[in-house]
């Protein structure tokens, strides 16, 4: 009951923004990535292996509908899923199982964060916790 509320909320106050943010295959992929840790747009650009300006694109309309919390630490900043939404789109989640393409995304950003500190972008602060991952690759 209480993942309902919470969805009923969220979802309600503004659907059609919440839906259009997850109604692209690239920004359900973003949305699978930053549910756990925060990434850059950089970072996002590198494992969806697409340009940084349309990756940012997606980002925008992600964060316009209020899903992610972010973090700038100098000219870099950090998405993640904002901590109210986590229950419901986890719920979601479980819904639609994880195909290939998410575990090839699974793969690109471990292996990508093992490249952080020799990057261009040195990683969040505040938003640097990973959380605890309830989906399976």
């Amino acid at each position: 009951m209480t993942n309902f509320l919470v969805m009923f909320f969220l979802v309600m106050s503004n659907p059609v923004a919440f839906f259009r943010a997850l109604g692209d295959v690239t920004r359900w992929r973003i949305v699978r990535l930053v549910m756990e840790r925060a990434l850059c747009v950089c970072e996002l650009a590198d494992i969806l292996e697409m340009p940084q300006s349309s990756v940012s694109s997606h980002v925008q309309i992600i964060r316009k509908a209020g899903l992610l919390e972010s973090e700038t630490c100098g000219k870099w900043t950090y998405f993640r899923i904002a901590r109210g939404h986590l229950a419901a789109l986890r719920s979601l989640m479980k819904h639609f199982p994880a195909d290939d393409e998410f575990a090839a995304d699974a793969e690109k950003a471990e292996s990508r964060l093992a490249r952080r500190a020799e990057s261009c972008c040195a990683g969040p602060v505040k938003l640097a916790k990973t959380r605890k991952s309830t989906l399976t690759p």
